[in-house]
């Protein structure tokens, strides 16, 4: 069994499974150990002669009733406890995904997505198969171990004292291999999720691998990883195959000591003390014997699968126990509507874990409805002044103000739902390009998401598949192009009709007319709406009402293209650098 703050509800959340799983396990335990008599009664009966076929009958009709009950007994605990496996299973899983959404970006950086995959995986199986199969063998190896020694013991008790040195000896060695076992499965499962890495990464990467001809190197890094993993599994099933012959081997001894010790005495007519046995006790006993064979295998094991569980519910609680960062404060602002008014009030802010500042002293105001640029040389932290008006990371108080209220205390949901959002990866699910679209609306109208589509200037490609719309995209999008992937994250973002629209770099995969039909589209749909569009070129920016200047994480000028132009060197040498790149390409 089981037991951990994550695990322990579910005891009683499903109780009434648990009980009655148990129940139907207990009654067909006892139920199942008449038959061991019966046989003891035929045999004696036999060997006596004093067996008559209606007493023969009886003893079969007996038998068949027993049979009865067990099936029903067994089928009622196996969809009771093997089914509770299966329902902790599930729900754990819903509970481990529903926490990971809330964790914050750092998390994900922290953790790769194969090793997160193993603990939805791997771990969660072993949770279930604790819950379910590990739980019956615990049940069978206490009240059947129990039941059948208090029979054995009526029928000869030197027999049984000698038949329970086995079960002493199984528990002291599987107390000690068991441990080693939890340390072997650790690692095992640390090696699965290493392995889990490097696959993902691999086929999330497979265009790279190919375009750079890798695809040697890339299977002999897999196969060093794979029989890494191989090594790690062999030397745990080593422990667990060590442990079943141990089990093995003492119940066979036992099994021979009680066939050679009630023999002989049988033989003699006598036993110590003298009492007989009859060749129907001999029989019984050794079939009450071979019932504790099961759960004597058993205990081997449970101390398999409770090894695995114990190791595997530590990682899940590891995930399920890390902090979630990104909270609503105490004094959170429940009832404002956000206009679309960002004031950035001497920022300065470093990513968690770090002591770098990568903004600093930021400030800048952007009114509702206007229209922004951001501009700035590579990593000059453009996307992460963006990244913080989503509220991915938490700030000190008063340094990002919404509608002049400290975004710390405004509800996070309402900031993001407030917010439409084009990131620079661009990410498509693999899904149609109708409900990537409409990923943000559950009652989706198709009008709209073709209207959307137009407005990005991606209707007509998108038409161009045999499918259109219902066009199922690859992972990550792989299906379509860099520029038409761009535009269908530019539609999902439109048909949100959000208060903030934020494009991050969003139309540089995009040809100039295209990038011009889609901004002209963005200022007439766009109007009295705050929209923040983050770019290289300066060609995307220069109409806008608006452009701040970030150079080295912080914002060096702020006003229009041609004030900027006129007064600032940094812009200015942008721009030049940006009509040479622009004559090159012509020429």
């Amino acid at each position: 069994m089981l037991f951990g703050k994550n695990v322990n509800r579910y005891y009683f959340k499903f109780a009434f499974y648990f009980i009655v799983g148990v129940a139907a396990l207990i009654f067909v335990d006892y139920y199942q150990l008449e038959i061991p008599n019966i046989f003891g009664q035929i045999v004696d009966g036999i060997s006596e002669k004093t067996l008559t076929n209606p007493q023969l009958v009886g003893f079969i009709k007996e038998m068949l009733i027993i049979i009865v009950v067990m099936f029903v007994g067994r089928f009622l605990w196996r969809i009771c406890i093997f089914g509770n496996g299966i329902r902790i299973e599930t729900d754990l899983r819903h509970r481990m995904f529903k926490h990971s959404e809330k964790l914050s970006q750092g998390f994900f950086q922290e953790n790769k997505t194969g090793s997160l995959m193993a603990l939805f995986t791997n771990d969660l199986h072993s949770v279930r198969m604790n819950f379910g199969f590990g739980f019956v063998m615990l049940i069978d190896t206490i009240f059947l171990t129990i039941f059948a020694f208090a029979r054995m013991w009526n029928i000869d008790k030197t027999l049984t004292l000698v038949s329970s040195i086995p079960l002493t000896l199984i528990a002291i060695s599987g107390g000690v291999i068991g441990k080693y076992m939890r340390k072997k499965f650790r690692i095992r499962q640390e090696s699965f999720a290493d392995l889990n890495d490097f696959t993902q990464e691999s086929f999330s990467g497979i265009s790279v691998i190919k375009a750079f001809v890798k695809e040697g190197k890339e299977l002999l890094a897999f196969a060093h990883k794979n029989e890494d993993y191989r090594k790690k599994n062999i030397e745990f099933v080593k422990i667990s195959v060590l442990l079943n012959i141990l089990v093995g081997a003492f119940v066979g001894s036992i099994n021979l000591f009680v066939i050679g010790y009630g023999g002989y005495y049988i033989a003699q007519g006598s036993l110590i003390g003298g009492a007989t046995i009859t060749i129907g006790q001999l029989t019984e006993f050794l079939a009450l014997f071979g019932a504790l064979t099961w759960p004597m295998m058993a205990i081997g094991r449970l101390i398999d699968i409770s090894s695995q569980g114990r190791t595997s519910l530590k990682r899940i609680d590891e995930l399920l126990n890390y902090e979630v960062e990104i909270v609503d404060s105490p004094d959170v602002i429940g009832d404002h509507e956000i206009q679309g008014k960002i004031t950035f009030n001497n920022l300065n802010f470093k990513f968690p874990g770090t002591t770098h500042n990568v903004l600093n002293n930021i400030n800048f105001t952007i009114e509702a409805g206007e229209h922004v640029g951001i501009v700035g040389k590579t990593g000059s932290g453009k996307t992460t002044i963006v990244d913080l008006l989503l509220r991915i990371y938490n700030l000190e108080e008063n340094q990002l103000l919404i509608d002049d209220i400290d975004i710390m205390k405004l509800p996070f949901r309402q900031v993001r739902e407030a917010i439409a959002y084009v990131p620079q990866d661009n990410f498509l699910f693999s899904d149609t390009i109708k409900n990537n679209i409409a990923f943000y609306t559950d009652k989706m109208n198709f009008n709209d998401v073709m209207m959307a589509a137009m407005r990005a200037d991606v209707h007509d490609n998108i038409s161009e598949f045999y499918l259109g719309y219902d066009t199922i995209l690859g992972e990550r999008g792989v299906t379509v192009s860099g520029g038409q992937k761009q535009r269908i994250s530019i539609a999902r973002a439109l048909i949100k009709d959000a208060t903030i629209l934020i494009l991050d770099d969003s139309v540089s995969a995009v040809d100039t007319n295209t990038e011009e039909v889609i901004l002209k589209n963005l200022n007439e749909i766009r109007e009295n709406k705050t929209t923040i569009l983050i770019a290289h070129r300066i060609t995307t920016v220069k109409n806008m009402e608006k452009i701040i200047l970030v150079d080295d994480g912080q914002v060096v000028d702020v006003g229009t293209h041609e004030e900027l132009s006129s007064r600032n060197e940094i812009y200015k040498e942008m721009v030049e650098l940006q009509k040479l790149e622009d004559e090159v390409e012509v020429d």
